[in-house]
């Protein structure tokens, strides 16, 4: 089936999401919908058919719980095949999923507070989960002070009978509360309808030229946007096989991923820029023996900063093992947008700019770096789709920038979200933006970037930016120039922010770095020193201070964004886990 039928042709806007799984299941339901690959490799299947015959039981057990009415759905799962159940189950019965993090066995407090807060703020009623977790979720729930405490429902333990239920939801119907990663806030409820999620997969569908023959592989966490809309609802929406795996099977193991990749044919795939590093810092020569990457068509990466510098080294690996470097698909999104906004096209390739740093710092303006002239890469993310509109904006004013200015990215697409649960002031914020000419209203990303010849540019996130003596610095920066420069320190691991002296008068800038275990005093005091030289005398600003941690210990979002803002809250706490500090006086800053 084309990969356009279903979600143009028979389900427009004005239907729900749960249509589409329904007419695949009736136009292919012997189709294998997804795999999904166990530790071991061994793998369990399931077709669109017993998806939706398994989801519309599910969907009858919550109607019967909630008499009937839509409720606030928590979904605590595992990856696998009981998730994508529950998931469908809630959008064929109108119940709003909550997709979050499970709790482990520990049940770490972060985890837990974390989804105490959500059930809170969400008013969640229903926690659907396995019959595994389900007593240990029901255990801490009665520990709580959540009044009424939610319901617990283990929903592989109903009886998946043939049930004659009809999709009870409309495009305007609310399908999912998204709660963000928290990379640069705490975290807030997307509120995602389901004519946002066939918006924004159709934008998929057509931008990575998914159609018959495709198929893809994903150990992307499902709770978070990237893994819920790109890895599964998208490939239901285009009719495309999906094999996925758990993404502590990933971190354990990065090249299990393009194993997986390899041994099924995928054509696409991807994931954060950190995944692409850790398969080069992990790979062993036993891991590339057999290895065949020549299928792969488009393997995104997007969700964090892209590095040129990770894309080449992963491209020096794998382009031997057949990986096209054409196939790499550079793309900016955000939950806000449902998923995706910019991107390029399928084998179409990816370019970068190298403009000039001390104009983008001081200036705000993104020109082409002379030669010898200090300079930064950029990697573009694509273009938007064709019912997207993007304005570069000055954040403060309002103002649309002129070309190769920097400013804030705002958006205007169908896949835009309703707002904010319950946030009306936030709502308003940052999704009611208009700009000083009356254009509106847009979504105010925070993120910074500029347009050159039709690409998308991503500078950085305006919450993040350092100003120092009048001069933008941005964090991916200064820590690019010490993961270059430093050895000891874990790539991906660091975090550079600005704090204020005590007369709140001075911005200082702070680093601090994830470093090797077991390393000496002495090792600790050169990686320090390198620091100091390296950032000074690449970027022209001292460091203040320098903080070693623990490896682990760097905050991070489930998706695995550092949260700069938490790590600089740390500090000023004193929160960290230090291993060492140096420290400027007073007088000598």
């Amino acid at each position: 089936m084309p990969a356009e039928t279903v979600l143009v042709g028979q389900c427009g806007p004005a239907e729900g999401f749960a249509h589409v799984l329904r007419a695949r299941a009736r136009g292919s339901a012997d189709a294998v919908a997804f795999r999904f690959v166990l530790d071991g490799g061994r793998a369990e299947e399931i077709t669109y058919g017993e998806l939706d015959r398994r989801a519309r039981a599910v969907a009858v057990t919550i109607l019967d719980v909630t008499n009937g009415r839509p409720e606030r759905a928590l979904l605590l799962y595992p990856p696998g095949l009981d998730y994508l159940t529950a998931l469908f189950a809630c959008l064929y019965s109108g119940a709003v999923a909550i997709p979050a993090f499970p709790p482990g066995a520990t049940r770490q407090p972060r985890t837990m507070s974390r989804l105490m807060a959500i059930i809170e703020d969400a008013g969640a009623s229903l926690v659907l989960t396995t019959s595994h977790g389900a007593p240990m979720i029901a255990d801490w729930l009665t520990s709580t002070s959540v009044i009424p405490a939610p319901r617990v429902v283990a929903t592989d333990l109903a009886a998946y009978a043939e049930h004659d239920v009809s999709p009870m939801t409309s495009g305007d119907s609310l399908a999912v509360l998204q709660y963000t990663s928290g990379s640069t806030s705490l975290p807030r409820g997307v509120m995602l309808n389901h004519g946002h999620l066939i918006s924004n997969t159709a934008d998929i569908t057509r931008s990575f030229g998914l159609r018959a023959g495709a198929s893809a592989t994903f150990w992307l966490p499902p709770y978070h946007d990237m893994g819920l809309i790109g890895g599964l609802l998208t490939p239901v929406a285009s009719g495309i096989p999906a094999t996925f795996m758990s993404p502590i099977s990933f971190l354990r193991r990065p090249m299990s991923w393009l194993q997986v990749v390899s041994r099924y044919r995928a054509t696409h795939t991807g994931g954060p820029n950190f995944a692409y590093d850790l398969c080069v810092k992990r790979v062993k020569e036993a891991d590339l023996v057999g290895l065949d990457l020549s299928a792969v068509e488009l393997s995104f990466t997007g969700a964090e900063p892209i590095r040129l510098d990770t894309i080449e080294r992963f491209l020096k690996i794998f382009e031997p093992h057949g990986l096209r470097p054409e196939a790499i698909y550079p793309c900016y999104g955000l939950a806000e947008a449902t998923l995706l906004v910019t991107g390029g096209t399928r084998l179409g390739g990816w370019r970068s700019v190298a403009v000039a740093r001390e104009a983008l710092e001081l200036e705000r303006v993104a020109r082409p770096a002379m030669a010898g002239e200090p300079s930064r890469s950029i990697v573009g993310c694509g273009t938007p789709g064709p019912d997207t509109r993007i304005r570069i904006v000055d954040p403060t004013t309002g103002e649309p920038v002129l070309p190769g200015e920097v400013g804030e990215i705002w958006i205007d697409s169908p896949s835009v979200a309703a707002g904010y649960w319950r946030r009306p002031t936030d709502t308003g914020d940052t999704f009611g933006a208009m700009t000083s000419t009356g254009e509106g209203p847009y979504l105010r990303t925070g993120d910074l970037g500029f347009v050159a010849d039709g690409d998308l540019f991503v500078a950085g996130r305006a919450k993040d930016l350092i100003v120092l003596n009048g001069r933008n610095y941005h964090p991916i920066d200064i820590e690019q120039i010490c993961e270059i420069d430093v050895a000891g320190i874990r790539r991906d691991c660091g975090a550079a922010f600005a704090v204020e002296d005590d007369a709140g008068a001075v911005e200082r800038l702070v680093v601090v770095y994830e470093i090797d275990p077991g390393m000496t005093d002495e090792q600790h005091l050169a990686i320090i020193d390198g620091i100091r030289g390296c950032v000074t005398r690449e970027s022209s600003v001292a460091p203040h201070a320098i903080v070693l941690i623990k490896p682990r210990t760097m905050p991070k979002t489930s998706s695995g964004k550092v949260q700069r803002w938490l790590a600089r809250r740390q500090y000023l706490s004193g929160d960290l886990a230090e291993v060492a500090r140096w420290q400027a006086s007073d007088r000598a800053t």
